[in-house]
């Protein structure tokens, strides 16, 4: 051995430390006769050449000039050399970081000379040199710092690996089953024999993933299988995050949740986002995202369980080299980034605000865990270290980019060195040292005439097998090898690593190379055609698949469980070299750009389809009536049916190239499934086989068909085209057949339902438009080509309907539930078409987009019903009977930017939710136990509705309610009756508006008739007699229900300036005093002249009395004469909102602050006037 190599200290009285000592020596020797003093693998013979696999052609070796050879470690070595080299390789291997960090700081062992051969003397001794000089150089300027070396053990304390690892240590004192050296190599003992040798750290397997070793905590346990002495109980104290081994996260107990509504499945992955596999032992466990959530997969068992922590689509995952810690990241405004224990699903870190300017683009790991490298999407780009397992706040280091560079896409860490980084994107690489709070960084040019070749755009980059040196694979098929920069000053090169510049370009195929990584001993290649290449670390071509009928690949990831050793049993493939051996490669997972994973069995090369997911854009979602079943179509043109209880696919079909699937429905029978396309075709199918019914599909329309529905009994079948148009097919004689179109809305329809009429079980069709207008069709006096209207009713005066719904038979009434955009959930009766109750909506940052109605239970007569609905991007359910409680709804997020559709199952047990443009589907289980556990918190009676009265029950708005309310009473008598006066606790219908106006509600003509239905009608069908006045806990519920959600905005009034107005000489919106004046007078619900002089001038504050009385009649004439006094001709907005209305000028920049808040303090009898006349005149 050599004079420098260390010998471990022995202990005649202690057998095992012998044993020790005996491995260490056999380890050295084997260190000695393989790899150089850097740590690295000893290259292939130049004289084997690579062969098909399957023909046996020989190929030619990409040559490697003797530059490249300088830079790499290795000579040529004797077959004999060369197979013990390949067996060594396949043993199992085990090494961290800790063992890598000891080792480097002891001196390297010195290469046998007779197994060596000259030309490796040579490049071992230039090695030498330089070491030689790079100290020198230290002596000389110990003031230059360059790069931060790799931390050492007691560094890397805090890191989660290296806990592990002391621990390891100390446990294996005990059962006797791991040892550690003094060069920190961990030895793992099977049979009494010890598997010992050496490797970079990118090829290490990990302990967490040998069968001998059971993982129990990420700091203190690791319990050896078989061992005498087994780890005592954890501390009662102990976190979950402590006590979690690698199953503990698919236990039964880790799917208990609280939530109404709880996310069990999701069908489709981010195509955008890499696809990592997490195999422990031989199960196939993979880790992707869906839409704002990371999604950890385990096929073997069909379970999922759900990172859940973002509110925006994931844009990033990285995942470090021991597979238990996962980072993900997203581009919202917070622009987190949460680090995740695979082990318990626990979040362990969460780093907010990272890169505020635009989110995180681009996101690694460290090989330890220890540091992760975000870079952010704004102008600027910014690249940011951060040591997440301290208790630092803030990032470690930053470096903004320049725009020159362009926005960088991908990032990596040098699994030998964290100080040591690079990104990319289409056209630059960035090269990254850092130490301390200071990063250098480098950008070498290469251009298609540096090497007279064409280059093609970068996909990825990674760090080369050879020290100091960066492959990045380009479009064009090529590998390009970056290396250091060489110079006269040796000791310079060996600190500024960063600095690279182009070395060599390699072609090695024809077609786009799209992934590019490093597995084992092993460079790995994926294209667009789907082909996966293996390369030794020469670039001699090894193997390949090219028969796995992928697409395009975006991501290859390795099992973390090392392969099995090559024998007479494993059927693994031969390498395309002359002595054909079996090529051993680590079981790996593959995801292409269309949604595919597969997974690929090294050992046998058998391929298995994981996922096959949606490619396109998934808005078309239905349950089926009676079955656990559930289909989706997306623009992709793929139809697919699950089984959503055993989470298995039934059966898919696949229609032509431009066929987007935009919309779809079952009939109640199950039979039949209805599926509208973006082209206008309109295909009914059978429900099982997905064949279509009819022979061609229908095409009346030229538009995209946004929604479809069956009657009852299937006999008719309505469509919706993006043209405002209503199509109608009849089922007749056994086939169906086109009844007629009708264009009855001039404004798109937001929603088409069929129904059933009171007295019979005809089907009934409503339409309901942007145009505020609810339409039903005759469907039974329709002939051909002619569908004719039934009635047309306007039922909304100024929101605008967004939805609707049979309302359940909860009721003895029959309901059409809608929604609108000012936030109010309305019930009309299905035949009048009379408003007889408004609710406040559920408020969770948008109107509710679409509703559904949950299937009951086989209650005979359900008094109870629930109510599953959408907004922009969450899905919620609300109670039945509408009251306008707010504890009586609940919403989550449910997909990452935008919700398009939702369905529920025939029993109601599950909520579906197809969240559009990310090409995934939601699954949510109700619980209704802990939905009305929820509900109950909120309280009983009225106290849920004090909560929504500014200041509460104790607060001055209600003590002014009460008064206004004992007032009315007053008002009601006459003020100057010398009659008795009688006390009552309620009022009459007739005192509601001057209620709501004095309390800073102005209510509309419209809105006024409205209240005053809804309690008139309260009681009618239970008592048959009309409702004549009201208690103050009912009003109270009224006031709350009809009021503005947000108050008055001033940017609706400049929208109204923006329609009506034209642009003055100053760039201002005005419209002239004459036109005003006639508008009010002439649009909507009209003002006389004497109505708009009397608000004008009490706005104004012309009339000291603040207008009229109840006891003084008001002089129209006078105030007349004022206002053209005082009124210029021309009113601007600003005039009319600000000095007219009276808005308040200094208003916040929040998103609200141009909503006038309702008051809650008393007002003044002017105040109330003017607050009066200016709702009524608007």
């Amino acid at each position: 051995m050599a004079e420098s190599e260390q010998d471990p200290p022995k202990d005649a009285s202690s057998e095992d430390e012998n044993t020790v000592s005996e491995d260490l020596e056999e380890l050295t020797e084997k260190v000695t006769e393989h790899f150089d003093p850097k740590g690295m693998m000893t290259p292939r013979s130049s004289t084997e050449l690579p062969t098909d696999p399957e023909n046996a052609v020989e190929s030619e070796r990409i040559p490697i000039s003797e530059e490249l050879m300088n830079n790499s470690v290795g000579g040529n070595e004797s077959p004999a050399k060369a197979s013990n080299r390949d067996d060594q390789q396949k043993e199992t291997v085990f090494e961290d970081v800790d063992s890598i960090s000891a080792e480097r700081h002891l001196p390297p062992p010195t290469p046998d000379h007779e197994t060596y051969s000259a030309e490796y003397r040579e490049i071992t001794q230039h090695n030498e040199i330089g070491d030689q000089k790079e100290d020198q150089f230290e002596q000389v300027k110990p003031e230059f710092q360059g790069p931060a070396p790799t931390p050492t053990n007691d560094q890397l304390q805090s890191s989660p690996e290296n806990l592990l690892e002391m621990e390891r240590a100390m446990v294996s004192q005990k059962s006797g089953q791991l040892t550690k050296d003094d060069l920190g190599l961990v030895n793992v003992r099977k049979d009494g024999q010890g598997l010992l040798d050496s490797a970079p750290p990118r090829l290490v397997s990990d302990i967490f993933c040998q069968d001998e070793t059971i993982h129990q905590d990420v700091c203190l346990c690791a319990v050896a299988v078989g061992a005498d002495n087994p780890m005592g109980k954890c501390p009662p104290d102990t976190s979950l995050v402590d006590t979690a081994i690698c199953d503990t996260v698919f236990e039964e107990h880790s799917y208990m949740k609280q939530n109404s509504l709880n996310l069990v499945w999701s069908f489709g992955i981010n195509q955008n986002t890499p696809v990592h596999a997490l195999h422990i032992d031989n199960r196939r466990l993979i880790l992707y995202a869906s839409s704002h959530t990371a999604v950890m997969n385990n096929f073997s068992i069909t379970r999922q369980h759900h990172f859940q922590g973002h509110s925006s689509p994931i844009s990033c995952i990285a995942v470090c080299g021991n597979r238990r810690w996962v980072a993900t990241a997203d581009q919202s405004q917070e622009s987190l980034v949460i680090v995740w224990d695979t082990f318990s699903g626990i979040p362990v870190q969460t780093l907010f605000d990272c890169h505020p300017e635009g989110g995180v683009g681009a996101l690694a790991i460290s090989h330890d865990a220890k540091y992760l490298a975000t870079v952010g999407t704004g102008a600027v780009q910014r690249v940011s270290i951060w040591d997440w397992s301290s208790e630092n706040i803030g990032s470690l280091c930053n470096v903004e980019l320049s725009p020159a560079f362009g926005p960088q896409t991908f990032i990596a860490f040098n699994p030998e060195d964290n100080t040591e980084l690079l990104s990319n994107n289409k056209t630059e690489i960035v090269f990254y040292s850092w130490k301390g709070n200071q990063v250098d960084f480098a950008s070498p040019v290469l251009t298609d005439k540096t090497f007279n070749k064409i280059v093609g755009l970068y996909s990825q980059s990674v760090f080369h097998l050879v020290p100091s040196q960066v492959l990045t694979a380009t479009s064009a098929g090529n590998l390009v090898i970056w290396a250091t920069e060489v110079t006269t000053q040796l000791q310079l090169d060996a600190v500024k690593q960063y600095k690279k510049r182009p070395f060599k370009l390699v072609n090695l195929q024809n077609d786009s190379i799209t992934v590019v990584t490093v597995t084992d001993r092993y460079i790995v290649t994926c294209d667009v055609k789907g082909c996966i290449r293996f390369y030794d670390e020469e670039l001699c071509l090894l193997n390949w698949y090219s028969n796995l009928n992928l697409g395009p690949i975006r991501s290859i990831s390795f099992s973390s469980q090392p392969a099995p050793k090559a024998n007479e049993k494993t059927a693994y493939p031969s390498e395309c070299t002359i002595n054909a051996q079996q090529f051993v490669v680590r079981n790996f997972v593959v995801a292409t750009f269309d949604a595919t994973v597969a997974h690929v069995t090294g050992d046998g090369c058998k391929l298995e389809m994981l996922l096959q997911e949606h490619s396109g854009a998934l808005h078309a979602i239905a349950c089926h009536p009676s079955q656990s079943l559930i289909c989706m179509g997306s623009y992709c043109g793929l139809l697919k049916v699950w089984d959503y209880e055993k989470k298995k696919p039934v059966c898919s079909r696949l229609f032509g190239t431009g066929n987007y699937i935009q919309c779809m429905t079952y009939n109640k029978a199950g039979s039949l499934l209805g599926v509208g396309l973006t082209d206008g075709c309109v295909h009914i199918l059978d429900a099982l086989s997905l064949n279509d019914e009819h022979s061609e599909p229908f095409q009346y329309a030229k538009d995209a068909i946004t929604d479809i529905a069956f009657s009852h009994d299937s006999s008719y079948l309505a469509t919706v085209d993006s043209k405002t148009t209503v199509t109608v097919f009849n089922f007749l004689k056994g086939s169906w057949m086109y009844l007629g179109r009708q264009n009855a809305h001039f404004k798109p329809i937001k929603s088409l339902m069929f129904g059933m009429y009171l007295d019979s079980d005809q089907p009934r069709l409503l339409s309901l438009g942007e145009d505020r207008v609810l339409v039903e069709y005759d469907l039974a006096n329709s002939t051909g080509d002619d569908l004719r209207i039934l009635s047309s009713d306007r039922i909304e005066q100024s929101a605008l309907p967004t939805c609707m719904a049979w309302y359940p038979p909860i009721t003895k009434e029959s309901f059409i539930i809608m929604a609108n955009s000012q936030y109010k959930l309305k019930l009309y009766n299905a035949t009048t078409r009379m408003c007889r109750k408004t609710v406040l909506s559920p408020i969770y940052g948008s109107p509710l987009r679409k509703i559904e109605i949950l299937p009951f239970s086989n209650s005979n007569e359900p008094k109870f019903g629930y109510l599953a609905y959408i907004t922009d991007n969450k899905v919620g359910l609300q109670t039945l009977p509408l009251d306008g409680n707010p504890h009586k709804s609940c919403a989550f997020i449910c997909h990452g930017s935008m919700v398009s559709n939702v369905a529920c199952s025939y029993d109601g047990c599950y909520i579906f939710t197809a969240g559009g443009d990310d090409c995934t589907v939601h699954m949510w289980k109700v619980d209704l136990k802990a939905h009305e556990a929820a509900t109950a918190l909120g309280g009983k009676d009225l106290i849920p509705f004090y909560g929504l009265l500014e200041g509460g029950r104790d607060g001055e708005l209600f003590r002014e309610m009460e008064n206004y309310f004992y007032y009315s009473q007053l008002r009601y008598q006459r003020i100057s009756t010398m009659e008795t006066r009688e006390v009552s606790p309620q009022i009459p219908l007739q005192e509601i508006p001057f209620m709501m106006r004095a309390l800073a509600f102005y209510p509309t003509e419209k809105e006024i008739e409205d209240m005053l239905n809804e309690v008139k009608f309260s009681k009618y069908v239970d008592t048959g007699k009309y409702v004549t006045d009201i208690d103050l806990g009912e009003f109270i519920k009224l006031y709350i229900n009809h009021r503005p959600a947000f108050g008055i905005s001033a940017s609706e009034m400049q929208h109204t300036f923006d329609v009506l107005g034209y642009e003055n000489d100053n760039g201002e919106k005005a419209i002239g005093l004459g036109e005003l004046l006639q508008l009010l007078q002439t649009r909507g619900e009209c003002l006389s002249e004497e109505e708009i002089a009397e608000s004008l001038s009490t706005l104004l504050g012309l009339n000291p009395e603040g207008g009229s009385s109840e006891f003084d009649a008001f002089d129209a004439k006078e105030a007349s004469k004022l206002l053209n006094q005082q009124l210029p001709q021309e009113i601007t907005s600003e005039l009319f909102t600000y000095d007219i209305l009276g808005f308040p000028c200094n208003l916040s920049a929040s998103p609200c602050a141009d909503m006038m808040p309702m008051p809650a303090a008393p007002l003044t009898e002017m105040q109330k006037e003017k607050w009066s006349q200016s709702q009524k005149t608007f």
